[in-house]
């Protein structure tokens, strides 16, 4: 009894650290808010995704930080928006504005992780130095696994001329999910990640390329969505472009839309869009379930987030690249179990946050619940306090940029500003106008809160620097 009294006074205000959680950090591609528990589209089926949510806490006015692939990842993996780093548009090579850039995945390792990951993570690269392990080979730095196309081009949607993004096409596949591959494979190797054991916690991306372009999935996805039911999302205004500035409505008609009109293919593309998200839904079915199945169930942060959204016609635009929330707001769901050292009581399951964040806020948020040091140099707000709390106060706000340093979108819990190249200049109030269809920028009555927003504007633009066209979406 004494050795046993002096053995709990020696221990005594003492404790075993508790083991730092697993990271699953589930990225997919341009996806809009066209998923159940966003409401985005009525139509739309995303089963699993909503089961995540209801597990963890949405975050309904999630913005990204950039409009574009390029721009928006490599904010997300670096903690700086782009008018910190330099990197506005897809046409730029990550390595060659931020050569020395330690990414997420990197910090991790360095902070006692296994970091590993699989599929689209970063614009059309690996970055072989920031991560321990990838599928496929990371030394071949390209993040596409074996996937099923048609060998004849385009199937459905014939190209109108060069300015025409070659993988803008859809069709049902008649093959399996295995035949096709792509991301059922990128899911089957996160899966089996997920289920060895190892001596350090893991910090696993997995990037899912739907819904991004070409919409080629199997056939099975397709059948919830019969051509003849397809509506257009609630967002679509037939004359929605009449109260922008030059800028906006340059940016607005990019061609696509008026094309696809023309050769009878919207429906086709509303419903294509639909069942790759379908697929893609499936496919976060298949990670969760490994998830589920696993022993690091009950020790694992699950993120899931997309780079930006999407445009199917709202706006007269077909595609991304713009300041307005049809493309700017994006999925963001976050869950945290009990036991975790940034967060002992776990995130509330079921939660649903209001407060606008960014996708940069990402780095410092998950640093934060890993109890791992805090980046010297990023950017960004913890979303600890969310996590803990959604309603808490809240006073930051979100910036989006589009592809030139001086073209963004600001968006705070209420309004939404959009400043062009030029001066142009765009202002909605998303509590009465959540699609942003009337324009109050002209208008005498809100001069003030005009000037407000303008003064939210980023400083110290890093100019864009020169660099070569790599010309991918």
């Amino acid at each position: 009894m004494i050795r046993l009294i002096t053995l709990i006074a020696l221990l005594g205000g003492t404790s075993l650290a508790a083991p730092k959680p697993n990271v699953l950090f589930i990225g997919l591609d341009d996806l809009n808010d066209w998923i159940g528990c966003l409401g985005g589209h009525p139509q739309t089926k995303t089963p699993n995704i909503d089961k995540l949510a209801a597990s963890g806490v949405l975050f309904r006015n999630a913005y990204t930080a950039a409009a574009s692939c390029n721009s928006s990842r490599t904010a997300i993996f670096s903690g700086l928006l782009p008018h910190r780093s330099g990197l506005y548009s897809n046409r730029q090579k990550m390595r060659e504005v931020l050569p020395d850039a330690e990414l997420l995945p990197r910090y991790f390792s360095r902070n006692g992780y296994w970091s590993a990951g699989s599929g689209k993570m970063l614009h059309y690269v690996i970055d072989p130095q920031s991560w321990d392990d990838y599928f496929p080979d990371k030394a071949k730095d390209d993040p596409f696994p074996r996937t099923f196309y048609p060998k004849k081009r385009p199937v459905n949607l014939p190209r109108a001329g060069e300015w025409q993004y070659d993988e803008t096409d859809w069709a049902a596949l008649d093959v399996t999910d295995e035949e096709f591959g792509g991301d059922w494979l990128v899911t089957k190797w996160i899966g089996e990640q997920i289920q060895i054991k190892r001596d350090k916690p893991f910090f696993l991306a997995c990037g899912l390329y739907r819904p991004h372009e070409p919409w080629f999935v199997p056939k099975k996805y397709f059948e919830p969505f019969p051509l003849e039911s397809i509506q257009p999302g609630p967002g679509f205004k037939a004359d929605d472009v009449n109260d922008l500035p030059p800028s906006g409505l340059k940016l607005a008609r990019n061609r696509y839309f008026e094309h696809i009109q023309k050769q009878g293919q919207w429906k086709q593309g509303i419903q294509s869009y639909l069942a790759s998200i379908h697929f893609a839904d499936a496919m976060v079915g298949r990670v969760m379930e490994a998830l589920e199945k696993s022993p690091q169930r009950d020790n694992t942060i699950v993120v899931l987030w997309s780079d930006h959204g999407w445009h199917l016609g709202e706006k007269e635009h077909w595609q991304k690249f713009t300041g307005w929330r049809v493309c700017d707001r994006v999925p963001l769901i976050i869950r945290v179990p009990k036991g975790v050292t940034g967060l002992p009581e776990g995130a509330h399951a079921g939660s649903v946050c209001d407060r606008d964040v960014s996708l940069v806020d990402l780095f410092r948020t998950l640093t934060d619940l890993c109890d791992v040091p805090d980046k010297p140099g990023i950017m960004g707000h913890s979303l600890v306090p969310l996590l803990r709390d959604p309603n808490t106060a809240w006073p930051h706000f979100a910036i989006t940029h589009l592809d030139l340093p001086e073209s963004y979108s600001i968006s705070t819990e209420r309004w939404r500003y959009i400043h062009y190249k030029g001066g142009d200049e765009e202002l909605y109030d998303i509590e009465s106008d959540p699609h942003e269809w009337i324009n109050l920028a002209p208008k005498s009555e809100h001069a003030a809160k005009l000037a407000e927003m303008r003064d939210l504007a980023p400083k110290d633009i890093t100019p864009m620097p020169a660099a070569k066209d790599v010309r991918k979406n």
